[in-house]
């Protein structure tokens, strides 16, 4: 189960008896180590469904996924490799009952939350609504509740907040709904307070193993403390040098006190990297060197010196992107076996991709933005995937809760409570209360009247989908089904724009299209056979299957625009940093508006360097950073400075004056030459 590790990592794989931390540099083969170690717990007799696996993307828990069942075959299918949430989602289906919670329990997503707050604070301003998630997020992710938030206020607007936050509990209780923070902070209190389900969950966990644990947040490390006990049966695997996500509550204080909670932990560091070439791993680790270290460690690699560090200047942000754009087209020109998919173009945020897609475009190079939303994440293809969804499973009660407020339809807040807890102590879905008998003990006549034509309305829909065949008349029900709802007209009253609002309708009718579409009946012009024809009903059936249509872009042949945050994990051959500028990358951290202490901007500024660092490793082969001598500063163009980052790479002086157009130019001018010769030759 060994072969083909390193010393670094075998002993990794093979310590099986404690806790350990990995800390696994960029590109040091961190996910084969953790595969890895799962075959050899399975070689060492422990039952694949005792070992878990915890990453933080479902995209991460796939590819381990896949990389497990290549590596030990059929026991992979019982080995839990899923994201915390996923994980307490898990916990909270199979224990939370006593918390309270009936088993489907909805899963609330941003959109849901923003309208509960909305209504819980009176406003109909969007971004304040957006603003308080944000504050009540953070406090979750702290482990507060409402009135240990409001304990902590400090002022009246956090005690505000704080109070609003209370309400909007109450909500998700009633509700029989939780957010993406209560995916971790409810298994946290279902562990902690119910000795019973701690210890069932910690016989089951026979071996938990971490990835980018330098990511968790401290309601995390806590959850985590709680689910290996005292046993201790654990592997962590991160790197402190690749923290970048303290704005969204990660802290590095969870590497810091593993060593002080579990004494006999054995630390491993993997520093030989198989990613890049020398020349840019002694760049990434001149940047990193000044930050303060938990677990020094230097990266290595045995790929050879490779190219040398490029460091180029622009007069502009125009002038930038074509010179980036040049750089793909001369290392192209160099070899016919560079795909445009080798290329990658990072910046610090997703403002800066604008004249990079011009220039793209202006060159005729595919391209894609990674980190963009996907068309099926957009709120208006939810609420409808949400009616479909609800009427081919009338038990999915995230669905229902959806679907009966979007658009409004005179069900109020207090009418769902009511049906909430009817629903619960009944163990009934919501839709299956909507018929029962005894409902009217529980709401209002008035409020049954209303229920009861939503029922009805969706055993309607139901059938009318059932006996929907082909493209047409699936259009036509799509149509109809829009008209009865509203849904047009509740686009544009809920926005402010009615731009944005005809921007969000040409979606549905798209939507609509695509899924009319799929019903079939239509003649394919190239064989001139027709397709067979599905019912409407069969074609929503697979709506879960829909978003999994935009990850098909990953195989695409096209050059990646990418913020820094969104390329970690990834890596390219060819890698272009973007916007290296004081005030970009570090960010504004000279700024008089931060109001910050001398402790918080170097806090700020250890992280940024990070977050350099992170940028440097993805590159492979070649690496360029470009930095800015006049930039834009809202609507002002001010001189630009060069990132100290820049200095710290210490690289050679004499490659910063390099240009691709001219090295381009040149090139074009060999081919030129080579060209006439050929002719000249072939002529009698």
């Amino acid at each position: 189960m060994s072969a083909g590790l390193n010393i670094a990592q075998q002993d990794a794989v093979n310590h099986l008896g404690g806790p350990c931390l990995v800390l696994a540099g960029a590109g040091s083969g961190k996910t084969r180590v953790i595969t890895h170690k799962i075959g050899k717990l399975v070689q060492a007799g422990l039952e694949a469904k005792r070992i878990a696996a915890i990453t933080f993307t479902n995209k991460a828990a796939a590819e381990m996924r896949e990389r497990a069942k290549a590596l030990i075959g059929k026991p992979a299918k019982d080995v839990l490799i899923c994201t915390f949430h996923a994980l307490g989602v898990r916990l909270l289906r199979q224990d939370g009952a006593v918390l309270g919670l009936k088993q489907q329990f909805s899963i609330l997503d941003t959109d849901d939350i923003t309208s509960i707050l909305k209504d819980c604070g009176a406003t109909s301003d969007t971004a304040t609504a957006r603003q308080w998630q944000w504050a009540i997020s953070a406090w979750k992710s702290a482990g507060l509740n409402a009135a240990e938030a409001l304990a902590q206020a400090t002022n009246d607007n956090e005690r505000h907040i704080a109070v609003l936050m209370g309400r909007y509990e109450e909500r998700l209780s009633a509700y029989q709904s939780v957010d993406f923070d209560d995916l971790i902070s409810l298994p946290l209190k279902l562990l902690r307070d119910h000795a019973e389900v701690r210890e069932k969950w910690q016989k089951q966990m026979g071996h938990v193993l971490v990835d980018e644990y330098q990511d968790t947040n401290a309601t995390q490390y806590e959850l985590l403390k709680l689910l290996v006990g005292e046993r201790a049966r654990f592997t962590a695997v991160g790197d402190d040098d690749q923290s970048i996500y303290g704005w969204r509550g990660a802290t590095l204080d969870n590497l810091k006190r593993l060593p002080q909670d579990f004494p006999e932990l054995r630390v491993i560091k993997l520093e030989q990297n198989y990613r890049s070439t020398s020349a840019i791993l002694r760049a990434a680790n001149n940047v990193i060197g000044p930050n303060p270290k938990l677990f020094p460690k230097t990266l290595w690699s045995d790929l050879g010196e490779g190219e040398p560090v490029r460091v180029v200047d622009a007069d502009h942000e125009d002038h930038e992107a074509e010179r980036a754009v040049a750089r793909i087209q001369s290392l192209r020109a160099n070899s016919s076996h560079k795909e445009f998919k080798d290329f990658a173009i990072l910046y610090r945020a997703n403002h800066q991709a604008r004249p990079f897609e011009t220039a793209l475009r202006r060159a005729q190079i595919p391209y894609k933005v990674s980190g963009g939303q996907s068309f099926f994440d957009r709120a208006e293809i939810k609420d409808l995937c949400a009616w479909l969804r609800l009427i081919t499973n009338n038990d999915d009660d995230p669905a229902f809760m959806r679907a009966v407020t979007t658009p409004k339809r005179g069900i109020g807040h207090t009418t769902l409570q009511a049906l909430g807890n009817f629903a619960s102590q009944y163990k009934l879905s919501l839709f299956e209360s909507l018929f029962s008998h005894s409902l009217p003990s529980a709401v209002s006549a008035r409020a049954v009247g209303g229920l009861h034509e939503f029922g009805r309305y969706l055993n309607e829909l139901e059938h009318r989908a059932r006996h929907t065949l082909g493209t047409e008349a699936a259009r036509t029900f799509l149509n109809d089904w829009l008209k009865d709802i509203g849904y047009e007209k509740h686009l544009y009253d809920a926005e402010d724009s009615e731009k944005l609002a005809a921007a969000r309708w040409n979606n549905v009718l798209e939507f609509c299209d695509w899924m009319a579409g799929r019903c079939g009946g239509e003649v394919d012009e190239s064989t001139g056979i027709a397709d067979e024809r599905k019912s409407m009903l069969e074609v929503v059936q697979t709506i879960a299957l829909i978003s999994t249509l935009s990850e098909r872009e990953q195989d695409q042949n096209v050059v990646t625009l990418s913020t820094l945050h969104a390329s970690k994990g990834l890596e390219w051959p060819h890698v272009t940093l973007v916007g290296v500028n004081e005030g970009l990358l570090p960010f504004k951290l000279d700024d008089a508006d931060n109001d910050l202490s001398a402790e918080a901007l170097a806090q700020r500024l250890q992280e940024e360097r990070r977050l350099m660092y992170v940028g440097i490793t993805r590159a492979q082969r070649t690496l360029a950073v470009s930095w800015l001598k006049r930039r834009k500063k809202g609507r002002e163009t001010v001189p630009g400075t060069p990132s100290r980052f820049i200095k710290e790479m210490a690289l050679d002086q004499t490659t910063i004056k390099e240009d691709p157009r001219e090295k381009l130019k040149a090139l074009r001018a060999e081919f030129a030459q080579r060209a006439q010769a050929a002719a000249a030759a072939d002529k009698p």
